[in-house]
């Protein structure tokens, strides 16, 4: 599989390191099942060359999710997404509760009340359609 240059893009003008980018994608591919268990990813320098970034932030990115045991090392092949048995339900709540609480601390800030803050979030569901 050759994902890294149809579903990688990085956000140069983002607050967020690339290597925490890629690493977000990856986890979010998974959870949407476009990267399955097994798949292998294609290599640093591949992705590096691909999306004109340092070949280090990529190894760095890819190492971060081996430590969290997304991805896993397999010699000869590079790095693959782990065998493991996870919810997939679980795992895009997760990823999607960040921007909830951060969306959540706005309205607060913002002096929103809750009833309101439910009516912009199902617009915006809506919207996203």
């Amino acid at each position: 599989m050759d994902p890294d240059h149809q579903l990688f893009s990085i956000a140069t003008d983002s607050s967020l390191p690339i290597y925490r980018q890629l690493m977000e994608q990856v986890q979010r591919l998974i959870a949407a099942g476009v990267l399955a268990p097994d798949d292998i990813l294609s290599s640093v320098r591949q992705v590096a060359r691909t999306l004109a970034v340092d070949p280090m932030t990529v190894s760095k990115a890819y190492r971060l999710l081996e430590m969290e045991g997304v991805l896993e090392r397999v010699r000869g092949q590079g790095m693959r997404v782990a065998l493991r048995h996870t919810d997939k339900h679980a795992q895009r709540q997760a990823l999607l509760l960040p921007s909830l609480k951060q969306a959540a601390r706005e309205a607060r800030q913002l002096g929103l009340d809750d009833h309101l803050s439910l009516e912009l979030f199902k617009k915006a569901l809506n919207e996203a359609k």
